[in-house]
């Protein structure tokens, strides 16, 4: 049940009807999941979704990473320092091209993504777990229809 008053600036938004909430509330049930699922993986979600982005697009830069994982400039450098320290990315002393310094998995990178994958694929299995096939389509092309509409890309 959605609320139906366009105008809502007299009530306030009700927090009970609103898609808004709920969809954070949704977005935040799930990182807590992913969060505990990788926490004896030794990984947060920033560090799983910054290496899954690299295994798909070697060679991203800080601000690509940044942009990919939904944290800022400076905690991705940070971020990108303590893996590249503890073994999981490898970058260039100096920028081949430009200021770009391109970010790539090491195989220990690897090794970790390979198993952090697998703790997040069951939590979105379970996250997923009460909806039929069809119920699944439908969410995700209502998510990103609001996404695009959110962001100006709707065609």
């Amino acid at each position: 049940k959605v609320c139906q008053n366009p105008d809502m600036s007299q009530e306030g938004v009700a927090l009970e009807t609103s898609l808004g909430y709920l969809l954070k509330e949704a977005a935040s049930a799930l990182r807590a999941a992913m969060e505990e699922a990788l926490r004896p993986l030794g990984l947060t979600v920033t560090q799983y979704a910054t290496l899954e982005l690299l295994a798909q697009r070697p060679g991203l830069s800080g601000s690509e990473l940044a942009r990919g994982a939904f944290v800022t400039r400076q905690s991705m450098n940070v971020l990108l320092q303590a893996m590249e320290r503890d073994g999981y990315v490898t970058r260039p002393a100096e920028a081949p091209v430009g200021k770009v310094l391109p970010v790539r998995l090491t195989p220990r990178g690897r090794r970790s993504l390979a198993k952090a994958t697998v703790a997040v694929r069951s939590v979105e299995v379970r996250m997923l777990a009460g909806m039929t096939p069809i119920e699944q389509s439908a969410a995700f092309g209502a998510l990103r229809s609001m996404v695009d509409s959110l962001r100006g890309d709707e065609t």
